[in-house]
């Protein structure tokens, strides 16, 4: 039997990645792919308070309760590399620990594959959380806090300047497009993002490891994945707003959006503690629902428009080359494309997603009014071929809804 001590020590290498990329398709090696066996990472992922020191972000005060429907998705079939396969073979195959689908903004589909998931139980996002980060800078900039997305990094974080965000603009910043550092490589102890981890596990200084970076393209050229850029970019929102990043998402966000659990961010070790923008959100899966329904409903829920409706079509889709579905190059799967921190799918809908590593989705189909959510618990970090039968899935499952959506009227 596997204690507790033991379990903290290997999410400790669990952690390794967190708030990183899923896209790469980069081998991790052998040993972290035994010492991170699914079953290990669902309770990991499902238990970050006992992990790590956390900040809550409180549940509203009178939360909105999420009206319940059926459809019965169980017999949805999806054809991947030529097999038949339905919902049970992708919950199997892809180490599903939660799933759930809202259609017409209600719950229609629930399942909790996971040994340790249910609809109690929080869920670490990892990257997913760079496109909540999304929506709070979104807010920040409807209100002002933030004037201009145009506006350089450097005008809110001076401290920056000299450096290689000295230059980029917010907008830069979300579109990973802000030309400092090299690819992601989690294999190479002597790459940046090793230096990030070890900075959030309190061996060095997280600004340290950000003034560092080196410039290697132009601002506003090139995609190129970066959790540094994504930290950076909560730290533009906290100067801007004067709080910290739990504390925006739980008054700009979270109450508002009538989320019926505490969410909460884990935090640097070292002091003062600060929030990892880039990787560290844990909510529930029906309240990330609640998240990807304000995304399809325009940024609104019951006539609150939380975030700027124009915010939200803009991460839909992007008009520049560099970010369209298929340009991203070695950072980016080629069936994604990028904007304001989601990743975007082609087809007639222009649906959008959410990543974490691991396994985590929020798909977002606005013009099906469907929002998916997959949390899961691969054995690896980035798997291409889960990735790609996920997408199917998921498409798959929208594509009916909306077929059956058609026929009702």
């Amino acid at each position: 039997m596997t204690n507790v001590s033991e379990l903290r020590h290997r999410a400790g290498d669990a952690l390794l990645i967190a708030g990183g990329f899923l896209g790469s398709g980069r081998q991790h090696s052998r040993q972290m792919t035994r010492l991170l066996q699914p079953w290990i990472n669902a309770w990991t992922f499902s238990h970050m308070r006992l992990l790590r020191p956390v900040e809550p972000v409180p549940a509203a005060d009178q939360p909105r309760p999420l009206p319940r429907g059926h459809r019965p998705l169980d017999e949805v079939r999806y054809r991947f590399d030529g097999a038949d396969l339905g919902l049970a073979d992708l919950h199997r195959r892809t180490e599903t620990t939660a799933f759930v689908v809202l259609h017409g903004g209600a719950v229609v589909h629930e399942a909790y594959p996971g040994r340790f998931a249910g609809p109690t139980r929080p869920s670490l996002l990892f990257s997913l959380t760079k496109s909540m980060l999304s929506m709070l800078v979104g807010i920040a900039v409807g209100e002002g806090a933030i004037g201009d997305v145009r506006d350089p990094v450097v005008k809110y974080r001076p401290d920056l300047r000299g450096t290689a965000y000295d230059g980029p603009t917010v907008l830069d910043l979300l579109n990973m497009s802000s030309g400092a550092g090299d690819l992601e490589d989690w294999t190479d102890p002597d790459a940046t993002i090793i230096r990030f981890k070890d900075a959030i596990d309190g061996d060095g200084s997280l600004r340290d490891v950000v003034t560092s970076v080196e410039r290697n393209t132009t601002p506003g050229t090139a995609f190129n994945y970066s959790s540094i850029d994504a930290q950076v970019l909560g730290w533009v929102l906290e100067s801007a707003t004067n709080t910290t990043l739990p504390q925006y998402a739980a008054r700009r966000l979270w109450s508002r959006l009538g989320a019926e659990r505490d969410g909460y961010f884990w935090l640097t070790r070292s002091r003062p503690r600060t929030a990892i923008g880039a990787g560290s959100f844990n909510a529930t899966p029906l309240d990330i629902a609640r998240l990807g329904l304000l995304m399809a409903r325009g940024g609104a829920v019951d006539g609150d428009q939380i975030v700027p409706g124009e915010w939200v079509e803009q991460c839909r889709t992007s008009t520049l080359s560099h970010l369209a579905v298929g340009a991203l190059g070695p950072s980016g799967y080629p069936h994604y494309g990028y904007s304001r921190l989601w990743w975007t799918l082609d087809g007639p809908r222009n649906p959008f997603t959410g990543l974490g590593i691991y396994g985590q989705y929020l798909y977002v189909d606005p013009d099906a009014d469907v929002v998916i959510v997959k949390t899961s618990a691969w054995p690896t970090p980035d798997d291409a071929d889960r990735d790609r039968e996920t997408i199917t899935a998921l498409r798959t499952v929208a594509d009916r809804l909306a077929a059956d959506a058609m026929i009702a009227h």
